[in-house]
This record gives C-alpha cells, structure tokens and sequence, in this order.
C-alpha cells in the first residue's frame, strides 16, 4: 500500500500494539513506548514515545502524553502530543488537547481548548469509514 492511502495514523502504525482490552482496568501511570491501543479503562496519567490509541470503547481519565493520539473513545482529561492528534467522530473530550497538528471528525465533542504547536490550523474531516 502506497503511502499516500496510509493517511490515518492508524493504518500507519506497524509492528504489536500493547493492547489494553475490554473489561481491563488500569490505574496507574503509564510509560513506554511503542503503540498502545486502549479498548478498556485507565484512570492514571501516561508518557509514551509512541502512538497512544483509545478506541470507541476506551475510557481515560487522567492525561496523554505522546508522540501521537488518535481518539475514538471518551477522556476526561488534557491530552498533549509532540506530533498529531486524531479525533474521530465518536470521541468525547473534555479537556485540553494539543499537538503539533489536530483533525477533528464531524460529530467529535471536544469540551475544552485545542491548541496547535505547529504552523498548521485546526482540521475538520468526515469519517467516510466504518472502523
């Protein structure tokens, strides 16, 4: 697949997620590195030299901190990457979010303040697929 079809930090990402999954709870703070795909609940901050994933059925209370972040889920709480942040159309933020550069999907809630790093402005998209 050529690049340019791997626009979405998702279907960029290689190698093994860390996976938290469904009916998992973690509460605690979180380090590493790699990609950490979130299906479950963390309550506790994290610093991730990676790509930090929550999806439609993650919960995250506490803050993300990482290379990138793509959102589908829910957080409560400020989310800063050093590099993009993807918001889809399920996600629900309350909170801070910054990153160098920021999409938003038609039908996020984001209840807070987005800030770009970069020189790019925010940027809306419509989610065209199912997961």
């Amino acid at each position: 697949m050529s690049e340019s079809k791997l626009r979405r930090m998702r279907d960029r990402s290689t190698g093994k997620a860390t996976l938290i999954n469904e009916g998992c709870k973690i509460d605690g703070e979180i380090s590493g590195s790699g990609h950490f795909q979130i299906n479950g609940e963390v309550a506790g901050d994290c610093d991730i030299n990676g790509t930090v994933q929550l999806a439609e059925s993650g919960y995250w209370r506490g803050s993300i901190q990482a290379d990138n972040v793509s959102v589908a889920g829910h957080i409560e709480g400020d989310i800063t990457a050093r590099g993009k942040v993807e918001i889809t159309n399920t996600a629900k933020i309350t909170g801070t979010v910054t990153g160098e550069a920021i999409a938003v999907a038609e039908g996020a809630v984001v209840e807070g303040v987005m800030k770009t790093t970069g020189q790019s402005e925010p940027l809306e998209f419509v989610e065209k697929r199912d997961k």
